[in-house]
């Protein structure tokens, strides 16, 4: 969900080195439609030698398809930055999801600059919750001020995964999302990494009304539904007319998101960029965790995703697969589809007997190594029953510890880390 003028899109996104090299566009859905998809053309390979694992990982992403504009850009956009700070233990992978006229210049913006901010930081591995909120205040500080970027009525939501030996640090500004896959015995279950920052949130939505926010769904503004009501259910149900953010006097901005980079109308009703961040140590019950836009998400279960990830030894194969559901589904329900973001990583060769220190040097050769596609017989995992009760995660449940504090100045909001 974007803000109230819907998607605009972008260029064909740039590998990670910042080139069109390393992907190809592959066939279409069969939906009579001209939408293409840009993947990366081989699985990625990287050590975290600190605890002697290796990343294995893919990234996707795929236009929408509009059929009044046929010809908009994909404004999703991503990053992929191996060994930060010249560290072989510590990578970056993040998602960046655009809205607005400028929408696609702030995604790209984001992409380009969070991770040199957060790169350029020498507390980082001391405390990466603080530099994570530093990088994204400065990230937005600085697009405000861009002499380039109207970023008024545009934005992007990003979520984003710093791995810093055998432990994530996920930091989420938005409503796209990041999963992590559990094993528990013969199952596999998905553990949302983030939690998707909406008006249905009853901490968010009361937030942004204490900072002059109306909130509204559209039927609600245009009348045909009872202002008075502030209950819109739960987002699977209602995900088709969502709470959205208005200024008291206009019908505008129309977010149906609580924070963002950019949005400086929205802003002043409750938007903030200070991202959630949550830790998570990985364990060998980790096989993976997905990065992915909400253009996923919208009719996907985290669920749903983990279990067509399981089916697939190549997460290439996964992201292709995810794309066609998505746009399969998008297509049933609407007469459209959105932009889609995806980035799928394997934690392979996961142990504790590493050298245990992230900043220790190895003199071995840490480049990101093309691998070539593995073919073979997919480890599938059967899914879990309805009902998951019988299931405890060793972590904390992200959405029984969102925080209740709700303040009026967005400044004086404070990150929330959960471990």
């Amino acid at each position: 969900m974007g803000c109230v003028n819907c998607k605009c899109c972008c260029q064909p996104p740039k590998s990670v080195d910042g080139e069109n090299e390393g992907f190809k566009e592959m066939p279409n859905y069969n939906t009579g439609h001209g939408s293409h998809i840009l993947a990366n053309r081989l699985l990625e390979s990287v050590l975290v030698p600190s605890h002697n694992l290796r990343l294995e990982y893919s990234v996707l992403t795929q236009g929408g398809y509009y059929p009044d504009t046929p010809d908009r850009e994909n404004q999703d956009s991503f990053c992929i930055k191996t060994q930060i700070q010249a560290n072989p233990n510590v990578h970056f992978f993040g998602v960046f999801d655009g809205h607005g006229l400028y929408g696609t210049e702030c995604s790209n913006f984001l992409k380009n600059r969070l991770v040199e901010i957060l790169s350029s930081d020498p507390a980082l591995l001391d405390d990466p919750a603080k530099a994570y909120n530093s990088a994204f205040l400065a990230t937005n500080e600085e697009l405000h001020r861009s002499d380039t970027i109207d970023d008024s009525m545009s934005g992007t939501t990003a979520i984003t995964v710093l791995v810093i030996g055998d432990t994530l640090y996920v930091a989420n500004v938005g409503d796209s999302r990041a999963v992590i896959a559990v094993k528990d015995g013969n199952r596999i279950i998905a553990e949302d990494l983030s939690h998707d920052q909406t008006p249905f949130r009853k901490d968010e939505c009361e937030r942004v009304k204490l900072c002059g926010a109306r909130v509204l769904s559209y039927d609600q503004v245009e009348g045909l539904k009872d202002p008075s009501i502030q209950d819109w259910g739960d987002e699977e149900s209602e995900g088709c007319d969502p709470p959205r953010l208005w200024v008291q006097d206009g019908v505008y901005p129309g977010t149906a998101f609580t924070r963002s980079i950019g949005d400086s109308t929205a802003e002043k009703i409750g938007v903030v960029a200070i991202p959630e961040v949550k830790k998570v140590q990985l364990t060998p019950n980790n096989p993976f965790f997905v990065v992915a836009s909400d253009g996923v998400f919208e009719f996907l279960s985290s669920q749903t995703v983990v279990e067509m990830v399981s089916r697939h030894t190549d997460p290439l194969d996964a992201c292709s697969a995810i794309a066609e559901e998505s746009y399969k589904l998008w297509l049933e329900h609407e007469n459209r589809t959105d932009d889609i973001a995806i980035i799928i990583v394997h934690v392979k060769e996961l142990s504790n007997s590493g050298t245990n220190n992230i900043n220790s040097g190895h003199k071995v050769n840490l480049q990101s190594s093309a691998l070539k596609m593995r073919m073979g017989s997919p480890e599938t995992f059967p899914g879990p029953s309805q009902s998951e009760a019988a299931f405890r995660s060793a972590r904390s449940d992200l959405s029984d510890q969102l925080p209740t504090t709700v303040t009026t100045s967005p400044t004086l909001l404070k990150p929330a880390v959960f471990d």
